[in-house]
């Protein structure tokens, strides 16, 4: 466990402009073993030269990117040599085209969340919070002195959300800023705390009035810099809200609305390199008997076109018989064509997208012909290569350079190698009832076979609209094979990556095809014969850990069962999430009650895990808390005279949706491994040391 948690981790790649840099972050454990650390590294795009490491802070540095002139700019919260012993912020920092050290080139109170720039104009802007009402940059940090000296965190709200995954939201509110040299009247800015140029750099608030409509929006600049495309939440009645495109004019800060369509909500991709197209990515709402569908597709954002409130008709879809769910990438330099990831049977390749002067002729071809996912997708200047992130489950996250004419795909000098598996992966399928395929993957222990049978675990992964399909650092199954673990990852009705019918399959009724096809994959599994059927185990984190609780009261096959940041009873559950009005939208309060686990509690057999971490805002505390109880008090194992029980309840008071901290994630499988070798191995184990027990 230990070596697993200090293998490094690779995340996120930049590309400069000329093609020769290219740049990554790297996550490493910290000496205390409680915490990671992200640094830069600099690829070899030629795969000559080893990686090299090219920052170094305590408080580590993320979010690199490319000015169109060569200089990489990074957000970090390292201190500034003019103050050291400040409280830091995370400030705005430049390292220089031709080498050297990095400086600090601008800081303000709220904060620089992230940095965007012009690819072929030298134009910088950054996001940063503000507290609402805030005027100037002024206003805003006597504002936060005030709350910090005062000790204030209460929140006013007047709108929903009020909770994002593990975020309280506000009072801080996103704005889009342009960074320009020197200071002109009425900008908002702010003295850097270190500059490395003779001209100051200031911020002007191109969103002054946005208000909090621009949470969770990832703005696209256009090549030139003269236009910032974002999606905007347009709020609607009774709490409901979708999302609406918009583009900004730097030179002005005048925003107009491009898309708005009732039903539909809008994200922006890249922009084409003449600066006239823009990609749009659609997704539709959801209704109790309609699952969402994504689609992609281009609006002529030419210069009569982008800067009018007259919406026009609405984006045709790019491509019509492409049953995928696209994510776009990049452009290709000449502007014929489009790379895109999308799920896709287990893996998530990239695909190129034809783009020439009539639709009918569009095309869609899989580049990369491996088993794995792609994803920070960008393209070399000359069109031959692009570089992206490549992980699957035979090996973590790492750099390759992909030939956009053969598909050939190169790993790169990596900051680390390969960690070595203890085990070996297979692909399986089987056929449910109603003729579909349900596929998964098998990560079967060293020396599984006829003669020494390995046992089963069952793992139910969350979304449910998601995939098995990539290197996951939490739910990591060779940490399993190496106790002698079979571990299978199914993709039942719901699984993104097999055409929209095999979502709606599951659509409205998690408690019917989700179900059934995992006992059928179970079923096929399980009559191997190197798997032993009669020690098996099934667990899900988030709406797998809902699956888990759906399958402890719907059968007896298991020996035990895990569940993490679970969802236990359906209407309480939809009413406290963080996105309400988007959960209500998918079920009647008839179909909640239909497909709720709570319901069936006097079913369960099994001994129960129960995980959660209190600051969980996706699925509340509110449920594990309501899911221990009733097993204690109703369910087969409930509590005896002396107040004792088989279940188990793993409480992480600072956690969230997810166990990010090390420490917790080396006790989350401690537990985990002492539960299932007690209830299906029949070993006793002691409790990791840190519970203190």
């Amino acid at each position: 466990m230990d070596h697993y948690l200090s293998i490094p981790r690779v995340g996120g790649l930049t590309l400069s402009m000329d093609g020769k840099k290219l740049v990554t972050t790297v996550a490493t454990l910290n000496g205390k073993g409680t915490d990671y650390g992200t640094a830069l590294w600099e690829i070899d795009p030629e795969g000559q030269r080893q990686a090299r490491r090219i920052t170094r802070s305590a408080k580590g540095e993320a979010g690199a990117v490319f000015s169109a002139t060569g200089e990489l700019y990074f957000t970090s919260s390292r201190p500034t040599s003019d103050d050291p012993g400040a409280e830091p912020t995370k400030a705005l920092w430049r390292l220089p085209a031709e080498g050297g050290e990095a400086r600090v080139v601008l800081s303000r109170a709220g904060g620089v969340d992230a940095v965007l720039c012009a690819s072929a104009a030298d134009k910088t802007f950054v996001v940063g919070s503000v507290l609402a009402g805030s005027k100037d940059e002024s206003e805003d940090e006597a504002k936060r002195k005030l709350r910090k000296d005062g000790k204030v965190s209460a929140i006013l709200h007047s709108e929903y959300p009020v909770r994002y995954w593990d975020s309280d939201l506000g009072p801080d509110q996103p704005r889009f800023f342009a960074v320009e040299n020197g200071t002109a009247d009425g900008a908002a800015s702010r003295k850097p705390a270190t500059v490395d140029s003779a001209v100051p750099l200031t911020l002007r608030n191109l969103t002054p009035e946005a208000g909090a409509r621009f949470r969770e929006t990832h703005p696209v600049i256009s090549p030139d810099g003269q236009t910032i495309y974002a999606s905007r939440t347009k709020p609607l009645a009774k709490a409901e809200s979708r999302s609406v495109l918009v583009s900004i004019d730097v030179a002005t800060g005048v925003e107009h609305v491009l898309v708005d369509q009732p039903g539909m909500s809008w994200s922006a991709g890249p922009v084409s390199p003449d600066n006239n197209t823009l990609v749009l990515v659609s997704e539709s709402d959801t209704t109790p008997q309609q699952a969402p569908h994504v689609q992609l597709h281009l609006l002529d954002v030419s210069a009569g076109n982008r800067g009018t409130d007259v919406v026009p008709a609405t984006p045709q879809p790019l491509v019509h018989d492409w049953d995928r769910w696209p994510h776009p990438a990049a452009w290709l330099p000449d502007g014929t064509g489009l790379l895109v990831t999308a799920d896709d049977d287990g893996a998530s390749p990239v695909f190129r997208i034809s783009i020439p002067s009539s639709a009918a002729e569009v095309s869609v071809t899989r580049i990369t012909p491996d088993a794995a996912s792609y994803t920070d997708v960008v393209v070399s200047p000359d069109g031959r290569y692009a570089y992206a992130v490549r992980s699957s489950y035979e090996f973590p996250a790492e750099v390759v350079r992909i030939a956009l004419d053969s598909g050939d795909v190169t790993r790169l000098p990596a900051p680390a190698e390969r960690p070595q598996l203890s085990g070996r992966l297979e692909r399986v399928a089987t056929t449910a009832a109603d003729g579909s395929r349900v596929p998964a993957y098998l990560a079967l222990p060293d020396g599984a076979s006829k003669d020494n049978p390995a046992p089963l675990l069952l793992w139910i992964h969350g979304g449910p609209l998601g995939s098995w399909n990539a290197w996951t650092w939490r739910w990591n199954p060779w940490l399993m094979t190496a106790k002698g673990y079979a571990v299978l990852l199914p993709d039942p009705a719901l699984s993104t990556g097999y055409g929209q019918a095999f979502i709606q399959r599951g659509w409205g009724s998690w408690g019917k095809a989700p179900y059934t096809d995992l006992m059928s994959i179970t079923d096929a599994v399980e009559a191997r014969a190197d798997i032993d059927a009669t020690r098996t185990a099934a667990m899900g984190g988030s709406f797998g850990g809902y699956m888990a609780n759906w399958v402890a009261g719907h059968t007896d096959r298991f020996k035990a069962v895990v569940t993490h940041a679970s969802l236990w009873a359906l209407d309480q559950f939809g009413a406290t999430t963080d996105s309400s009005n988007y959960w209500l939208r998918e079920m009647t309060p008839t179909m909640a009650l239909e497909n709720s686990p709570h319901l069936h509690v006097d079913n369960i057999t099994a001994p129960m895990l129960v995980i959660h971490g209190d600051k969980d805002y996706r699925v509340p505390i509110g449920e594990g808390l309501r899911l221990w109880y009733e097993l204690l008090s109703r369910s087969g194992h409930a509590a005896d005279d002396e107040g004792q029980t088989a279940h188990r309840f793993l409480y992480f008071p600072d956690e969230n949706h997810w166990i990010l901290k090390p420490q917790h994630a080396r006790v989350w499988y401690g537990v985990v491994d002492q539960f299932l070798a007690r209830h299906v191995l029949g070993q006793e184990l002691p409790d990791p040391e840190e519970l203190g027990r």
